[in-house]
């Protein structure tokens, strides 16, 4: 799962069932890991199989901060909430754990338990039991450490040749998935202007073409964000609506970054001074919580962006999850979300993740 030593350490120690020296070891680094998933995965994971819940809660939480769309720490969440008898969040979240991971043999097990339980006491019986380690999330296994010279000579030329492989690929630049389906034909570019209309931007045909091959070369990288800034000045330009239309396409294909993940982030004053150029673009951005209100399936609050350090606040935008979630109004946090432009210039964020910073 990781390279890095003290993860690898921490993740032999779980397999020797060493879990209270791993958790020890591990929270004496916490400062140096503030952002990793994977320190907060294995964390979670230690204090799960030494019976601590709270803390499995806690990291496992954070780590789903990070990564929302990982299944460890989602299976984590379940059995800790499938533990304190709250069978209709357990559901949402195995359910969540299917759609990411359809084949997830924990999910499906748990899932066909809830539902061959005939009641709260034999499904409680059941939790009691040494059975209930079943639901507990997989341990990674450590990364290896190089050992090529030992390897018998037909592995090692198998290794050699996949290295091989990776590097043409890697000096070829193959495409990413979705990059082939938004190639410009000749006549695309040949009119890339809408005569007429009235526009936000107006643009030349060489700008346009310019913009949409920058953007798909960002999209290429991986900077999802940076693609989204480009296509969404050209959706709201004098761009021909063939081009409009591979731009939306190639919209489409980007992805859902994560704390870690997120390569290009934009500031509160960029986005508010044009927001249609920020359209479903993700960033994260520190500030406080004020008016924090907590609804049955979702939760929302004002963030006073640049205010974590109590300085200077750079403004406030609202900020909604599609999930409950507990939000301390007097610790800083930052919220990881998607710009969603609202009508006129007013725009709010979409966050997909949060967490306080104290």
């Amino acid at each position: 799962m990781s390279s890095d030593p003290l993860l690898n350490k921490a993740l032999g120690l779980m397999r020797k069932k060493n879990y209270d020296s791993a958790i020890k070891m591990l929270e004496s680094e916490v400062f140096q890991y503030q952002e990793s998933f994977q320190y907060y995965h294995i964390l979670g994971l230690c204090c799960l199989y030494a019976g601590d819940l709270g803390g499995a809660f806690t990291y496992f939480n954070r780590a789903k901060n990070i990564k929302f769309r990982e299944t460890g720490p989602l299976l984590g969440l379940a059995f800790y909430f499938l533990k304190r008898g709250d069978t209709e969040k357990v559901v949402d979240l195995y359910l969540d754990i299917q759609d990411l991971d359809n084949g997830n043999k924990i999910a499906g097990k748990a899932l066909n338990l809830i539902r061959k339980s005939r009641g709260g006491e034999e499904l409680s019986a059941w939790m009691q039991s040494r059975k209930a380690t079943r639901l507990y999330p997989p341990i990674p296994v450590p990364r290896l450490k190089r050992t090529a010279l030992l390897l018998p000579p037909a592995l090692l030329l198998c290794l050699v040749a996949a290295g091989t492989v990776f590097f043409l690929n890697r000096t070829l630049k193959l495409s990413r998935a979705g990059l082939e389906n938004s190639v410009l034909v000749n006549e695309e570019k040949s009119s890339p202007v809408e005569t007429g209309g009235s526009y936000r931007y107006i643009l030349t045909g060489n700008e346009i073409i310019r913009l949409y091959d920058e953007a798909r070369n960002f999209f290429n990288e991986y900077r999802d964000e940076k693609a989204k800034y480009n296509l969404n000045r050209i959706l709201q330009s004098n761009a021909s609506q063939a081009i409009k239309n591979k731009a939306v396409l190639l919209k489409s294909y980007t992805a859902i970054p994560g704390f870690d993940t997120l390569k290009d982030s934009f500031g509160y004053r960029e986005v508010h001074d044009e927001p249609a150029l920020y359209q479903d673009c993700y960033v994260v951005w520190k500030g406080m919580a004020a008016n924090v209100e907590q609804i049955e399936h979702s939760a929302s609050f004002d963030m006073l962006v640049g205010y974590d350090t109590c300085r200077v606040m750079e403004g406030a935008v609202n900020v909604g999850l599609s999930s409950p979630a507990e939000v301390n109004p007097s610790v800083p946090l930052e919220a990881l979300g998607k710009i969603a432009v609202l009508s006129g210039d007013r725009f709010m964020l979409e966050a997909v993740g949060i967490h306080q910073l104290r």
